[in-house]
């Protein structure tokens, strides 16, 4: 059983955080609930009261003689922040200390997570966003938020991720081998390149050939890899997201774009993780004007040609970063370390699981991390499942595991954990 405490800001998403309390509740953790005063303006101090089985507080004169303000950050395993309002990460990120909250995030030495509510101008404003990157900067787990139906009929990113998603992340953290992993700063140092998106192909100014990824996966890798203290190159192609704190950005469009900028940043990297979606052609030629159908009739009928298009293959960028590291090797490791990620539907050929171990022998990577993919399974979605695959006879590697399904953070956390025996 942990020790959680379960810090809850003044948002209408308060009452989601209900839902999150009963999960860590029925599933054996102990909650101690510290709310905000204006988070009692949306849920009762009665209802927190009752579903963790303890009184709460919002200051600092209750209880005086046990020293609350002290005593429940130096006591617990985890602490949770939700909803986790533009004010109260100002604060946290000021390190005031003017209510049991802001004194409790003070004195906890355990993991601390965030999860962000608010609208989207709030949580896209540049204060916000410097706000975060401090709190990241100093090892906090920022969840980032979901995008959907906020207050009245507004929608955007900025809505609490839901309780289930909440408690996965949370989960992870209290069971990982590591559970202070981001606290203790292990990628300190280390220069690491994510890819993330879909590429996009031009077939003409108006069309291109493209896939269904969002980049919620490689930016959620960004991110966790950032607040672990790495110096994170994100190369973007395509993604509409925000960017995730303290994480420089490279916007690329095409897939030889991202090979260039991938092959640039990669010279001094110490890792780098391939989770773009990359297009395996595109077009011989682009068309100069917009493509555009016949009206004409025939006797036959209506004219139904099409054009035709030629396709070529694009360069395949994770094999090329293999190839160009050869046996290249600083101390006894190669670097960079490739980890590939490979989006697989199955076919008449094999499993997910039996074209990802082939895709690994054929591009030599590290690591490479399966998945499967398909409408509505993966790509744009906020949760993932993942298989994690190793180069045979790679000093240092554990076994293959599989995570999930799970919040595409709780994956990221997964997949360093999983990065990091090699460093």
């Amino acid at each position: 059983m942990s020790n959680v405490v379960l810090g809850v800001g003044g948002g209408i998403a308060a009452y989601k955080v209900a839902s999150l309390l009963r999960l860590f509740t029925e599933h054996g953790h102990d909650v101690t609930v510290v709310p905000t005063a204006s988070a009692l303006q949306f849920v009762g101090a009665p209802t927190w009261s009752a579903l963790s089985g303890k009184p709460v507080a919002t200051d600092v004169w209750s209880d005086v003689a046990r020293v609350p303000h002290v005593r429940i950050g130096q006591q617990a395993d985890l602490v949770v922040v939700a909803p986790a309002t533009a004010d109260l990460i100002a604060r946290a990120a000021a390190g005031m200390a003017d209510d049991l909250l802001t004194t409790t995030l003070l004195t906890a030495s355990c993991p601390v997570v965030f999860a962000p509510a608010m609208h989207t101008e709030m949580w896209l404003h540049p204060a916000t966003q410097a706000n975060v990157a401090t709190l990241v900067g100093r090892g906090v787990h920022v969840i980032p938020p979901a995008s959907g139906r906020l207050t009245g009929a507004d929608t955007g990113p900025g809505r609490l991720p839901e309780p289930g998603d909440l408690y996965a992340a949370c989960l992870h953290l209290l069971e990982s081998a590591a559970p202070a992993a981001p606290s203790r700063g292990v990628l300190a140092g280390r220069h690491v390149v994510v890819s993330a998106g879909g590429t996009r192909e031009p077939l003409d100014p108006v069309r291109f050939l493209g896939n269904r990824s969002s980049g919620k996966q490689g930016y959620a890798l960004a991110a966790v890899a950032a607040a672990r203290g790495a110096r994170v190159t994100l190369v973007s192609a395509n993604v509409t997201l925000p960017v995730p704190a303290g994480v420089d950005v490279v916007e690329v469009g095409t897939a030889i774009e991202l090979q260039d900028a991938v092959t640039r940043a990669a010279k001094d990297a110490d890792v780098v993780v391939m989770a773009a979606a990359v297009a395996d052609f595109r077009p011989r030629t682009v068309a100069s004007s917009k493509i555009k159908k016949t009206h004409a009739e025939t006797v036959a009928g209506p004219d139904e040609s099409a054009p035709t298009i030629e396709l070529v293959r694009n360069p395949d960028i994770l094999a090329g970063l293999v190839q160009a590291r050869g046996d290249r090797a600083r101390g006894d490791r190669l670097r960079p370390i490739v980890v590939g990620f490979a989006a697989e539907t199955g076919d008449a050929a094999g499993s997910v699981l039996d074209l990802a171990r082939e895709k690994l022998v054929r591009k030599g990577c590290d690591l490479l991390v399966a998945n499967e993919v398909g409408d509505g399974v993966a790509f744009g979605t906020d949760t993932n499942t993942v298989h994690l695959f190793y180069r045979p006879g790679l000093a240092g590697a554990p076994g293959e595991r599989t995570a999930g399904p799970a919040p595409k953070e709780a994956i990221a956390a997964v997949v360093w954990d999983g990065i990091q025996p090699l460093l």
